[in-house]
């Protein structure tokens, strides 16, 4: 099995699902998960978790994600972006000074109201389904934070920007209520994601590229593997005498540690356990995340057993 994550680019008509299933075929094996939807029309960084990398995708879902998208101010769609049913025309007669100044007015937290065509279920049932049937339901606005909004270009009605943002940010939304607060209405003509954490859009890979790799037998060059994606936490090596614990997924005490806060787990003989946590008041390392499976200690035992 291939543990680890690959960056893809998804390209546009895919579904995040469909990249995934894509992949299923042609690296042969179901536990695969990605790290965050993308709508079908939009393009770009799209993270995906292979074998033991899939206990990521809660944790990479949470960072924060660079956009690059085009406004088009004067339209207003009942999907906040250019692929809906146009509700109505407005003239746009704002200038660049004004669309700049109301842009950057963005910045910081806010509270957004997710858009009906989203796939956030309200009892049970996805609000792009509402949607389809004629049924609008009320949402509750969500914190979201905007790190940064800057114009790329500018030749209205349509505003090209770049936009670093939290999770569960709509960018049809932002451009939705950037228009509604200019007086001229606004949808998303286009998105492409450049950036997810460490993952840029340099560095990523269209399905068929990965394909290829599997074929020439260098698919081990697109991988990043779970410890790669801890690097910037310190290694802390237990003492033999904790290998069982570390075994079962269970806390381990220590005596004045070196490194307080969030540690790579190892054993002693070099087996990656996991993300661990200090807590100082019990005086032990707790598990965050196990990587590890039983059958990486049966591998080590047996290793030494031959050496």
């Amino acid at each position: 099995m291939i543990n680890g994550i690959i960056n893809v680019y998804k390209e546009k008509g895919y579904t995040s699902h469909d990249v995934v299933a894509r992949l299923r075929g042609i690296l042969h094996q179901k536990k695969i998960g990605h790290t965050g939807t993308l709508d079908p029309d939009a393009e770009g960084v799209l993270p995906v978790c292979l074998g033991k990398g899939t206990r990521l995708c809660g944790l990479l879902t949470d960072k924060r994600k660079t956009y690059e998208a085009v406004l088009h101010l004067g339209l207003d769609t009942d999907t906040q972006d250019i692929s809906g049913v146009v509700k109505r025309e407005c003239e746009v007669r704002v200038s660049q000074e004004e669309v700049r100044a109301c842009m950057e007015s963005f910045v910081g937290e806010q509270m957004q109201i997710p858009p009906m065509y989203s796939a956030l279920k309200v009892k049970g049932k996805k609000l792009y389904e509402l949607a389809r049937e004629g049924i609008e339901v009320e949402r509750q606005p969500r914190p979201v934070t905007f790190y940064e909004i800057r114009i790329l270009s500018m030749e209205l009605p349509f505003v090209r920007f770049s936009v670093t943002c939290s999770k569960g940010t709509y960018i049809r939304t932002l451009c939705h209520d950037i228009g509604e607060k200019l007086g001229c209405m606004g949808c998303m003509e286009s998105l492409l994601r450049t950036r997810v954490d460490r993952f840029d859009i340099q560095d990523s890979l269209k399905l068929s590229a990965i394909e290829e790799k599997k074929i020439q037998g260098k698919l081990e060059e697109a991988i990043v593997s779970v410890e790669e994606m801890f690097a910037d936490y310190p290694a802390f090596y237990a003492a033999e005498t904790f290998t069982k614990m570390l075994k079962n997924g269970n806390a381990i005490p220590a005596e004045k540690p070196e490194h307080t806060g969030r540690v790579r787990m190892y054993t002693e003989t070099g087996i990656f356990v996991g993300l661990y946590e200090w807590q100082e008041v019990k005086g032990q390392y707790k598990p965050v995340t196990i990587f590890s499976s039983p059958e990486d200690f049966h591998s080590a035992g047996a290793l030494q057993k031959t050496t």
